[in-house]
């Protein structure tokens, strides 16, 4: 299994950051150039591959972690997108339900990935605690995943917990989606809950 994360801002980093402490390999792009964000990828580790956006794609999973309006500009990078499991790491700020089309925005999100497997997750942590490790006072840091593709689901759990998280599913878009969902000036009820779970 291939991971790429598009967008290298603070969230992009906080992801890689987490990919390096368990020295797993993950490709890191923007719509710039990789030699202008190499020297950035060097500093979180060797496992941190940076790529241009066109060889980033062809991961098997892809974090997309840009500005919840850059997300249709991202998908154009392949025409189809078959097969591909999307983490959704956006959060679409200021947006307004009317631009929504009264969908949740990963909805949204999924519709521009056409034959994409979306996962929402990830995105209810601020860069800045997503930066931390995982590892809490003995417990696990919690991370939401929801997804209208229970497989796609079940891999990013996997994948999370391998990274150090406790991963909880909260069922689908339209209802899961919508606890972990910021748009305008509305937070759902499960963004910024900093939670961690013992086993």
């Amino acid at each position: 299994m291939s991971y790429s994360i598009i967008g290298f801002g603070n969230v992009g980093k906080a992801l890689a950051k987490a990919f390096a402490r368990k020295g797993i390999e993950v490709s890191v792009a923007t719509t710039r150039g990789p030699e202008s964000f190499a020297a950035d990828a060097a500093a979180i580790g060797p496992t941190v591959i940076p790529k241009k956006l066109s060889d980033a794609v062809k991961a098997d999973v892809i974090f997309l972690a840009v500005r919840f309006d850059a997300h249709p500009d991202v998908a154009t990078a392949l025409t189809s997108w078959q097969g591909k499991i999307i983490v959704d790491v956006t959060n679409a700020y200021g947006v307004s339900a009317e631009d929504l089309g009264g969908r949740p925005s990963a909805k949204v999100v999924a519709a521009a990935f056409a034959g994409g497997r979306l996962v929402k997750g990830f995105n209810h942590l601020v860069a800045a605690v997503l930066d931390q490790d995982p590892a809490v006072h003995g417990g696990r840091r919690v991370v939401f995943l929801a997804s209208d593709d229970e497989g796609a689901a079940d891999e990013i759990g996997a994948l999370a917990e391998n990274l150090g998280f406790a991963p909880i599913k909260l069922g689908g878009l339209s209802e899961g989606g919508l606890l972990v969902q910021a748009h305008e000036n509305t937070w759902g009820k499960l963004i910024f809950k900093d939670l961690v779970k013992f086993d």
